[in-house]
């Protein structure tokens, strides 16, 4: 890593737990390869003291953003002065610009990342029908990136299933030509499932869904990266299924997130400004 100074611009992740982030070393290594100096470090903030530490974190001069992961994505869309057309319609935020006076822009790019990693691994979603476990602020993301890449179907299980129903109602008025449902927790009958929950991050998760009845034909996605092969990726090999870890995920959204906190609002890509 580059020499840190007092002229180094400071980034953090947001998150908790915090031990599993990867995107701390993928992001450092991109700024070293441009030669920024710039600088990401972990915040492990728990839930009832997000407020607080996002607060704080306007009053430093030296930091420029920061991102922000499980389970504090939804909570920061309304910590944030001004957010994203995205985040708006998917009511989440994971990537945070600061300004220079201390106001904070949200954007989220876990949907964007998520297609984009399939799509690098030779996965097109367009036609297909999904599965995605969760509804929570990344499952939000997802669905809406993948109601826009064109999938044919989309089937949202979630224990909520109140919150499942409303998540399908905002985006069957989004994307007519969309089926949607909300699921349970058997996902027969699918193309490609998809675990956007937190369940595989601690030992001892039950699994998202029920895998008893996967066949060879399904795909099995994650996006968990630690531990890069999930309980629940284990498992779809067993059945001679393909799998998809969370690392393409991540690294489709290093320079979308590098972009969001470190550049102004008419710098940002089209579709985050």
């Amino acid at each position: 890593m580059q020499q840190i100074t007092g002229n180094t611009r400071v980034y953090a992740i947001i998150a908790d737990p915090i031990h599993h982030v990867q995107t701390p070393t993928a992001i450092n290594r991109l700024f070293a390869a441009r030669d920024d100096d710039r600088v990401m470090v972990p915040f492990h903030v728990k839930t009832q003291d997000l407020a607080g530490v996002v607060e704080g974190l306007r009053s430093i001069q030296s930091l420029d953003g920061f991102i922000v992961t499980v389970p504090h994505k939804t909570a920061m869309l309304e910590l944030c002065d001004s957010v994203s057309e995205a985040a708006r319609l998917v009511g989440a935020v994971n990537a945070v610009r600061r300004g220079p006076d201390g106001l904070l822009h949200g954007d989220i790019l876990d949907g964007a990342g998520f297609v984009s990693g399939l799509r690098q691994k030779g996965i097109e979603p367009a036609r297909r029908s999904v599965y995605l476990a969760g509804a929570g602020g990344a499952g939000k993301a997802i669905a809406f990136a993948l109601a826009e890449a064109g999938i044919s179907s989309l089937t949202i299980y979630n224990r909520s299933a109140a919150k499942a129903q409303a998540l399908i109602e905002r985006l069957a008025g989004v994307f007519p030509d969309v089926a949607f449902t909300v699921g349970t927790d058997n996902p027969a009958g699918h193309d490609l499932l998809i675990n956007s929950t937190s369940l595989g991050l601690a030992p001892g998760d039950s699994l998202p869904f029920d895998v008893s009845g996967l066949v060879p034909e399904q795909i099995v996605a994650e996006i968990i990266m630690q531990p890069a092969i999930t309980p629940l990726l284990a498992a779809a090999m067993t059945k001679g299924c393909r799998i998809h870890d969370g690392l393409p995920m991540l690294l489709c959204q290093i320079e979308l997130m590098a972009a969001a906190m470190t550049c102004t609002g008419s710098e940002l890509p089209h579709e985050h400004i």
